[in-house]
């Protein structure tokens, strides 16, 4: 092969392998974050992890603005830059005003963490259906609409994560309905990052195993919470911290070659 060749062949590859943006392996300062449910749980540990990593974060909250204000208040007594706005995410235009604030404070949006959701525990034969309605409103629609104005406002090199749960593989009892709307979730998630192509933005889902939140711990017995930890090889429930880690990793810049992906979060729990 001639040198012409060679250089020719170095030239496609270069091509072909050079991402659309390039940033700085490491570099998240300057870039801006949507979380909704960021008032507490997981949502809260994730707006925490981003702010500490330099993102403007904007929390998203449905009806506690006490929480929300001192979620804000802690961000900015530690040096970064967040502001709560109240947004049903199942409210399509609620949402569409949520990134628009997002835009006018901060210039844009480069990562958009919807770790907003409700959960219903009973069997399928017992569940009401008014709380698989309410389940189903914000899981599912409520992904949807936030998915729908990610898609359209996130900006090259920019990311969306969704949320599942490893009860799509464990099947524990009582989480039918839940479990139904994650499964809703995961599929539209891997849709939409192969829709997605050519815009230089990533789209996975993350599903928490066990973890300490109030959402998880509400209504169960320190015996059955015991037997849950014990699931994972590392025998202990996950922490909100654990989450919010592998999230700040795929909103990331280190993280943007993974893609359509669903990340189980789980300590080695099947």
């Amino acid at each position: 092969m001639t040198t012409e060749n060679n250089a020719q062949g170095a030239s496609q590859v270069a091509a072909a392998t050079s991402p659309a943006t390039s940033p700085a392996a490491d570099d998240t300062r300057g870039r801006v974050a949507i979380v909704t449910g960021g008032s507490r749980g997981i949502g809260r540990a994730v707006a925490d992890q981003l702010a500490a990593e330099g993102y403007a974060v904007v929390l998203a909250y449905a009806g506690r603005t006490d929480l929300a204000e001192q979620a804000v208040a802690e961000i900015q007594a530690a040096g970064g830059r967040a502001l709560a706005v109240q947004a049903d995410v199942a409210d399509e235009v609620a949402v569409a005003a949520l990134f628009d604030r997002a835009e006018a404070e901060f210039g844009g949006v480069d990562a958009v963490v919807n770790a907003a959701g409700r959960m219903k525990l009973a069997t399928i034969v017992d569940l009401d259906l008014a709380d698989l309605d309410d389940m189903h409103r914000t899981n599912i629609r409520g992904t949807f609409v936030v998915a729908q104005q990610a898609a359209r406002r996130l900006r090259a090199g920019g990311a969306l994560i969704t949320f599942s749960t490893s009860v799509m593989g464990t099947k524990f009892p009582t989480y039918g309905g839940y479990v139904a709307s994650k499964g809703a979730v995961e599929a539209l998630t891997l849709v939409l990052a192969r829709e997605l192509r050519g815009r230089d933005v990533t789209v996975n889902a993350v599903a928490p195993g066990p973890t300490a939140t109030d959402m998880f711990l509400d209504g169960k017995d320190d015996e059955l919470i015991a037997r849950l930890a014990a699931q994972s090889p590392l025998e202990r429930l996950g922490t909100p911290q654990d989450i919010a880690s592998v999230v700040a990793f795929l909103a990331g810049p280190r993280g943007h070659w993974v893609n359509g992906q669903v990340l189980r979060a789980n300590g080695g729990m099947v």
